[in-house]
């Protein structure tokens, strides 16, 4: 009985917390989220906490906290320029999805290869995770900073010169504030103990490439499918940045320790 209790008791906790932030979610007057997304959010939540408890909470907040500041960064210029997030950067629940559906499918990973008897895989998972948000921060890092800081954009498949916030551009000060945030949001991954400090350069590495492929689905595909909106395509971002984390480690561990 008492085991039973102690393993609700992080859904328990989970529940608890996530519908106090709602409710403060709710009344704060600067709204990051819209009424629908706070739900999600609070069903996001509770996944993260009741899987990975709070050291992956807090990899995703950090996510959300910092991918919540950058969106407004510049927001009047973005606006007038009309390259701005929709709704002031205020997340719904197709943002709250696209952007964390594949970290929630690594969390909700580690219970089932627990569950068969399989736990050597929960780090593979566990970096997973946090490549996947890495990727999501990176990519919004270096969307956000080069629409309002970019000095020169090019498009990623010609590299000819385009405005600033076309789908596929790139530019330098976008490229690099997305680097660093990968690197920071890793970081945090490897200072609570879910990945390891080779994990935060898988991390790296990874973003980068699935910010880049994102780019180039953006400049290819986007336009030409009306499936493929934005939350599609972020959803494929933070994928492409799981899966090629957990490829490179497998292929350091196979390289190194045959």
């Amino acid at each position: 009985m008492l085991s039973n209790i102690y393993s609700l008791n992080p859904w328990l906790v989970a529940v608890g917390l996530n519908t106090v932030l709602l409710v403060i979610a709710q009344i704060s007057p600067k709204k990051l989220l819209t009424p629908a997304g706070v739900l999600h959010a609070w069903l996001l939540g509770v996944i993260i906490w009741g899987t990975l408890g709070w050291q992956g909470y807090l990899v995703i907040l950090f996510y959300f906290l910092v991918g919540s500041g950058v969106t407004r960064i510049g927001m009047a210029q973005k606006e007038a320029e009309g390259i701005a997030e929709k709704r002031s950067g205020a997340r719904g629940p197709e943002n709250v999805w696209g952007s964390a559906l594949t970290g929630a499918i690594c969390a909700l990973g580690t219970l089932v290869v627990n569950y068969l008897g399989q736990p050597e895989w929960i780090p593979l998972l566990l970096l997973g995770y946090v490549a996947s948000l890495s990727t999501k921060l990176s990519d919004t890092c270096a969307s956000e900073v080069g629409k309002a800081y970019g000095k020169r954009t090019f498009l990623i498949t010609t590299l000819q010169p385009v405005a600033r916030g076309t789908e596929g551009a790139v530019s330098l000060e976008g490229t690099l504030a997305g680097v660093l945030a990968s690197a920071a949001i890793a970081s945090v991954g490897w200072a609570i103990g879910l990945i390891d400090l080779l994990g935060v350069g898988f991390c790296i590495v990874a973003a980068f490439i699935a910010t880049n492929v994102e780019s180039v689905i953006g400049a290819t595909l986007q336009s030409k499918f009306d499936w493929m909106t934005n939350e599609v395509v972020n959803f494929a971002n933070t994928l492409i940045g799981a899966i090629a984390a957990v490829l490179l480690a497998l292929a350091w561990h196979w390289y190194y320790l045959p």
